[in-house]
């Protein structure tokens, strides 16, 4: 089955991309003109030229293949940036939602649990746990607008299906992205841990997902990707053993994490750049954001590692390529 990935160059994409080519797929990538060239590197893919607002790129790129999934996406927890994270992940999603639609091509849209209501480890949420109202996170807004665009897609005749995978590490991070809570640990940064927690899982496992969601998922189904539930002071311990770093000496306090990422708000405001302990990763910091992946094991047979392989390997991709200042490991 031919395939377009879009967002290949991110750390799904990257991963779905080596997954098909593994299983002897065509694939075809949509590449923004000017984006990092190492990801794809080597690798026996089709270039599509083009970014996933443009209607006329993405109507083109996806003609003449079976499938595609869609990977693409703006992550940021942040208040900077939210008229280009609405651009991408809410406009992105509906053009190339609208486009699978018009060519009959089945899609897969790669959501996140953040578009959903968060449940607790005693209680997780599920696929139908309704969004708490208040939650002003743009990136948590906007996942949630491209969810409800790609379903009025759907309504309209769209054949797809949406995948909410929980927080996931491992290879191919070139940016890097989730890789940058382990590399804040190793510097340091962990030493103080938010109230809140997160489900931790693999990479390739989350690729494995989507790309059953793809063969089994039903139309307009969704399925949580989840992982193994951590507080942050547990994912902090673990992470310092995997890279070496300092160990959290204690969990702050909601206020007391809330009033950091005021601090955070305030430095952006005077150096014009925003640094990652924020009000927004603040205020997210202190959720849980606990799930149960029950439907997706079920009907797509979908299987977790533990965290702590999840984030081996990802430390020991960041350490072979360079990100960490250290030798390679053996």
């Amino acid at each position: 089955m031919s395939t377009l990935v879009t967002g290949a160059t991110g750390l799904l994409g990257n991963n779905l991309v080596r997954a098909l080519l593994e299983r002897g797929a065509p694939v075809r990538v949509l590449v923004r003109p000017g984006s990092d060239p190492r990801p794809l590197e080597g690798l026996p893919v089709e270039r599509a030229w083009g970014d996933v607002r443009d209607a006329t790129a993405v109507a083109t790129a996806v003609s003449d293949v079976e499938r595609v999934l869609h990977a693409a996406a703006l992550v940021r927890i942040g208040r900077s940036g939210a008229s280009e994270m609405r651009a991408v992940n809410v406009l992105g999603a509906r053009t190339v939602a609208r486009a699978c639609r018009e060519a009959g091509v089945r899609m897969v849209h790669v959501s996140s649990v953040d578009a959903l209501g968060f449940g607790t480890r005693d209680a997780p949420a599920d696929e139908e746990t309704l969004p708490a109202d208040g939650l002003r996170v743009p990136y948590v807004l906007t996942k949630r607008c491209a969810d409800q665009a790609v379903l009025a897609e759907v309504r309209d005749g769209l054949d797809a299906v949406l995948v909410h995978p929980v927080y996931f590490l491992g290879p191919w991070d070139w940016k890097p992205s989730s890789g940058r809570m382990l590399l804040g640990v190793a510097r340091g940064l962990g030493v103080v841990a938010p109230p809140g927690g997160n489900d931790f899982c693999h990479v390739e496992d989350v690729a494995a997902g989507v790309l059953a969601a793809g063969e089994r998922g039903a139309r307009g189904e969704r399925f949580i990707l989840g992982g193994e539930a951590l507080d942050y002071h547990e994912a902090f311990e673990l992470f310092a053993r995997v890279t070496g770093g300092p160990r959290p000496l204690f969990t702050a306090s909601a206020p007391l994490a809330r009033a950091t990422g005021r601090l955070g708000d305030l430095w952006a405001a005077l150096s014009g750049r925003e640094p990652d302990v924020n009000s927004a990763s603040a205020l997210m910091g202190c959720l849980p954001h606990h799930f149960k992946d029950r439907k997706a094991r079920e009907v797509l047979g979908y299987r977790s590692r533990p965290a702590e392989e999840a984030a081996s390997d990802a430390w020991r991709w960041l350490v072979e390529h360079g990100y960490t200042g250290r030798r390679r490991m053996s």
